[in-house]
C-alpha cells in the first residue's frame, strides 16, 4: 500500500490491488489512495472485514500487531484475480500479505500469471514472529524470487533463508536462478545493488529519524519510480542495467526514504520534496 502511495504522488501511473472491504475503513482506505493519485480499479471488493494494524513505537522502531482472521484482504481468492490492462508495466508484490491463506496462494498465482510481460519485483519483508510454517513460506519466496526481475530484501531477511556462504556468494547464486537485480538494504550502512556485472553501494541520507514505518516500502516505490522515469521498467532493460541506472535507482529509494523516517505515520514524500 504505502509503495503505491509514493509512486502516485511521485506523479507515476500506479495502482494498489487487493481485497479491500465495503466497510467504513475500507473507504477511509479508497480516499487515502485517491488522495495520493492511486487508481483502486482493480481491486476486489468484498463486505468482509478490513485488516486492522496496531504499531508500537520505540525510540523510532516499531513493532506491529494484526487483526487479520476472515479479513477481505486475508480472504482473497485465485478467482477474485483481474485481468489486466496493456498499461500495467510493473507489479510489486510483498509483506505478510503472503503468509496467510487463501491470499498467499492467489499473490503467487497472480504472479505466475503475469510474470512473463511484465516487470515483477518480490520484497520478501520477512517477519518471523508472524510465518507459522517456514519451510512452506520459504518455498513460496523462493518459487516467486525465481519468477522476479528484482528483488529488495534486508540483511536481516537474507539471514533468515539460513544459506551457507557470505551474503555476496548468496546473492551471486540467487542472480543465476532469475532476478536480474538484488538490492541488500544494510540500514543505516546503506543498499547495495547487485547485477550480474555490478555491485553498486548507495549510501541513506543523513536524517533525524522521527518514524521507521514505511521506510523499506518508500524504498521500494522510488526504485520502480527511477526505472521508470529513465524508461527502463521492462524486462529487456533490467536484464542489462548499467552501473548509473542501478545507482540512480537506489539514490532515489534512498533519498525517498529518508523523507519518510524524518515525520511521523508512515508518510511518503510528494515529488516536489524530492525533486
Amino acid at each position: 500500500t504505502r509503495q503505491s502511495h509514493l509512486a502516485g504522488r511521485r506523479a507515476e501511473p500506479a495502482g494498489f490491488f487487493s481485497g479491500l472491504s465495503s466497510d467504513l475503513f475500507g473507504g477511509q482506505f479508497r480516499d487515502a489512495l485517491g488522495a495520493s493519485k492511486v487508481s483502486s480499479t482493480y481491486a476486489h471488493t468484498s463486505p468482509r472485514p478490513t485488516t486492522l494494524a496496531f504499531v508500537k513505537l520505540t525510540n523510532g522502531q516499531a513493532t506491529y500487531t494484526f487483526y487479520d482472521e476472515n479479513t477481505a484482504g486475508r480472504m482473497l481468492t485465485i478467482d477474485d484475480l483481474p485481468q489486466l490492462g496493456n498499461e500495467i508495466e510493473a507489479m510489486l508484490f510483498g509483506a505478510i500479505s503472503l503468509i496467510s491463506e487463501p491470499a498467499g496462494s492467489a499473490y503467487e498465482e497472480f504472479m505466475r500469471r503475469e510474470h512473463e510481460s511484465r516487470v515483477m519485483m518480490l520484497d520478501p519483508n520477512i517477519r518471523p514472529n508472524f510465518i507459522p510454517d517456514k519451510a512452506k513460506h520459504l518455498k513460496r519466496i523462493r518459487t516467486m524470487m525465481a519468477m522476479a526481475d528484482i528483488v529488495k530484501l534486508s540483511d536481516e531477511d537474507l539471514n533468515w533463508f539460513g544459506e551457507a556462504g557470505s551474503h555476496e556468494d548468496v546473492i551471486r547464486n540467487w542472480l543465476d536462478r532469475g532476478p536480474k537485480l538484488i538490492v541488500v538494504t544494510h540500514g543505516g550502512e546503506g543498499a547495495i545493488g547487485y547485477s550480474k556485472k555490478h555491485a553498486v553501494t548507495v549510501m541513506p541520507e543523513r536524517v533525524e529519524v522521527v518514524d521507521t514505518v514505511g521506510a523499506g516500502d518508500t524504498f521500494n516505490a522510488g526504485i520502480l519510480a527511477s526505472l521508470h522515469g529513465q524508461g527502463l521498467l521492462t524486462k529487456a532493460a533490467i536484464s542489462g542495467l548499467s552501473e548509473d541506472a542501478i545507482h540512480k535507482a537506489l539514490a532515489l529509494g534512498a533519498k525517498a526514504a529518508a523523507v519518510t523516517v524524518s515525520r511521523a505515520g508512515a508518510n511518503p514524500p510528494w515529488r516536489h520534496e524530492i525533486a
